[in-house]
């Protein structure tokens, strides 16, 4: 049975690997044509049908641009920073219930890799080593420009980390557990956390926002001041993971956020539906998804929309903001909680 729990888990892990470079490939595209939507314009359309081979494209073109190391760089930390920011944003998934439990051969195997009871923690844990793999690779590069978008982003994530944590702080008061597939079960129904922590779901979003470098929070790659940011002498896949590593945390971050404020694989009505249990499994599953696209979408509809802070403004929203809000809201949840409780 071991063994067998060992091989579930395995193809588990490999499924949600392609799975997360998949989406993270044709994020790439998607965000492409949705800017042309917004921009009236039409898009990649070239490659395949409606462009749609363009993901596979620029796959090639970043495995066959040359390979260029800088003569001053540090070779080593120059390696390992894409590796490690890579390795970071795929290492969060493990934890994120994908689904419930199906039934195959008298087995249940729940689609999730590792249900820890300290869940939320280990995202965390595993998210603030990403501004390493950021850090390494501008300061490896012995680049003026990469330094200082290196800089920027590692002031800019662990500023932010302080208010996303702080959030979810509330919805643990109010869930009783840092387990998310505890939290996502308690949500059956229409019973989501964000009708009951609507403040806690804007901070957190807010925060993800800056912790995945998007748009109005992209400072430390801002071309327009810094040539590149933090991997402006990167070229061929090590550019490649940076992007990749940006477009799978944005991916896990809509994940994360459908987990915890929306429900995760929970819908309305799901008892109601009188269907057998792998096929409820799998509509959940689908439903899940179609939450995580929605916020993709919603990630890629406000980097066309909104201009890009000035970095002072960026800080002052991470210190004076969204800490203090956070502080807020943790002390107007545990009044509610006591005045329940009374």
């Amino acid at each position: 049975m071991d063994f067998l729990y060992l091989i579930d888990k395995s193809v588990i892990v490999v499924v949600i690997f392609l799975i997360s470079l998949l989406i993270a490939m044709y994020s790439t595209y998607a965000e492409r044509k949705v800017a042309a939507f917004m921009q009236d314009r039409v898009g990649p359309n070239r490659a395949g049908p409606f462009g749609i081979l363009q993901p596979l494209a620029d796959g090639g073109k970043f495995f066959f641009k040359e390979e260029i190391i800088p003569s001053a760089a540090n070779k080593f930390l120059f390696i390992l920073g894409p590796g490690l920011a890579m390795f970071t944003s795929l290492m969060t998934s493990v934890v994120i219930p994908w689904g419930g439990t199906l039934n195959i051969a008298g087995r249940d195997i729940p689609l999730q890799v590792a249900d820890l009871n300290i869940g939320v923690l280990y995202v965390f844990g595993v998210v603030s080593l990403g501004v390493y793999g950021i850090m390494i690779g501008g300061w490896a590069s012995n680049n003026k420009y990469g330094l200082l978008g290196a800089i920027r982003a590692s002031s800019q994530m662990i500023s932010y980390e302080l208010g996303m944590g702080l959030s979810l702080i509330s919805l643990v008061m109010v869930s009783g557990t840092l387990s998310l597939g505890e939290i996502v079960e308690q949500q059956q129904g229409f019973n989501w956390y964000v009708f009951k922590q609507p403040l806690a779901f804007f901070i957190f979003m807010v925060c993800a926002f800056a912790e995945c470098n998007r748009t109005p929070f992209d400072l430390p790659e801002c071309e327009a001041e810094l040539v590149g940011g933090y991997h402006t002498e990167y070229s061929s896949m090590k550019l490649g993971f940076y992007m990749f590593a940006e477009y799978v945390n944005m991916f896990v971050s809509s994940a994360f956020m459908a987990s915890l404020f929306f429900g995760g694989y929970q819908f309305p009505f799901i008892d109601s539906l009188g269907l057998s249990q792998n096929v409820t499994v799998l509509l959940g599953t689908l439903i899940f998804f179609l939450k995580i696209f929605a916020f993709i979408f919603f990630f890629m509809w406000v980097r066309w929309t909104l201009p890009r802070f000035r970095y002072d403004q960026l800080m002052r929203l991470g210190w004076q903001v969204m800490l203090p809000l956070a502080l807020l809201n943790i002390f107007l949840t545990g009044g509610v909680l006591l005045w329940i409780d009374n």
